[in-house]
């Protein structure tokens, strides 16, 4: 589908806000389709050695062969990493703990969207756990890596979806299923009611999370992590397709006429991944929201709210355990 879309900023994403990177370690979550499949080419077309983070499928393993094809010296990697059970996540971690000093780049990269309102296996709610909770669980568990290199960056993931009110930490709780139903067909429509709320509070969280990290680490004195964040404007890509398959939306609808293509939506994680000039808490993304070119943007306070950066920071700690810095 996206290759109907004419790519417009990745060439120049590539040429002006990257580097080599040969010698280094990125880690992805999410890379079987969309702007993580792109990231994870672009990386390797750059010399990373890239790890891909995704739940073990037909589709995980037909997409590595895909990378191996458009980029034959490429080196990857698969783990298996089901962000919907906090036990894969912890296992995926020590896998690569055991297999490597130093982590340069992890992609905080998957996402679900606009489910419905269901728990996991460890009682969360599905977007949530997928977005938010275990990426943090994922961060948490390799920063020590992360420490080891002489600059490491944590790229976080957000969207439009971030501006609304603020967070709940209920949304954080062991609530999964009971967070206020599937919302109406016109309420979908619209792209409104409980499961656009709940897609909502992932997004804005992803952002309090960078935040919050930032603060963190500030107050540490390290300076050779770089937590970031990126955006992707309106892309088409398979997650507008999973939601659509349950109610969410209608991946054909006249809306989806404004998306760029996956390229070009993953341009903001491409840029904060690898543009040289990167400093701690900077935010990449189309100025203008729904496309464009990804500019370096002035988060809006919402994002480090102190209030939402607590809940988000407080919820997961209680979800996965405390974030030694």
């Amino acid at each position: 589908m996206s290759d109907q879309i004419k790519t417009l900023h990745l060439d120049s994403v590539l040429e002006k806000h990257s580097q080599d990177m040969s010698g280094k370690v990125v880690a992805i979550t999410g890379t079987t389709s969309g702007t993580g499949y792109v990231c994870a080419r672009e990386v390797a077309k750059k010399g990373a050695t890239v790890l891909l983070l995704n739940r073990e499928s037909e589709r995980s393993r037909k997409s590595l062969q895909q990378l191996q094809g458009e980029v034959p010296n490429g080196n990857f990697k698969a783990i298996t990493c089901d962000l919907q059970n906090f036990e894969s996540v912890r296992s995926a971690a020590l896998q690569i703990s055991s297999a490597h000093q130093s982590l340069d780049v992890l992609v905080n990269n998957a996402g679900v969207m606009a489910l419905e309102d269901y728990a996991t296996v460890d009682g969360y709610d599905v977007q949530m756990q997928t977005n938010v909770i275990s990426h943090f669980l994922l961060t948490k568990e390799l920063f020590p890596l992360l420490k080891n290199s002489p600059q490491a960056r944590i790229v976080n993931h957000s969207s439009g979806a971030r501006l609304g009110g603020p967070l709940g930490m209920e949304y954080f709780e062991k609530n999964g299923g009971n967070l206020g139903g599937n919302g109406s067909e016109e309420e979908n429509a619209k792209f409104q009611g409980p499961r656009w709320e709940r897609y909502h509070q992932t997004k804005l969280a992803n952002c309090c999370f960078t935040y919050g990290l930032k603060e963190r680490l500030e107050a540490a004195n390290i300076t050779n992590v770089l937590p970031l964040l990126a955006h992707p404007g309106l892309a088409l890509t398979q997650l507008q397709v999973t939601t659509a398959k349950t109610g969410g939306m209608d991946a054909n609808s006249p809306f989806m006429a404004q998306a760029q293509s996956a390229e070009d939506g993953a341009t903001g994680i491409i840029r904060a991944a690898m543009d040289p000039a990167s400093q701690a808490g900077d935010f990449y993304g189309p100025a203008a929201g729904w496309s464009g070119f990804p500019e370096l943007l002035t988060p809006e306070e919402l994002l480090y709210d102190e209030s939402n950066v607590k809940i988000n920071w407080e919820g997961c700690e209680k979800a996965v355990g405390e974030f030694e810095i």
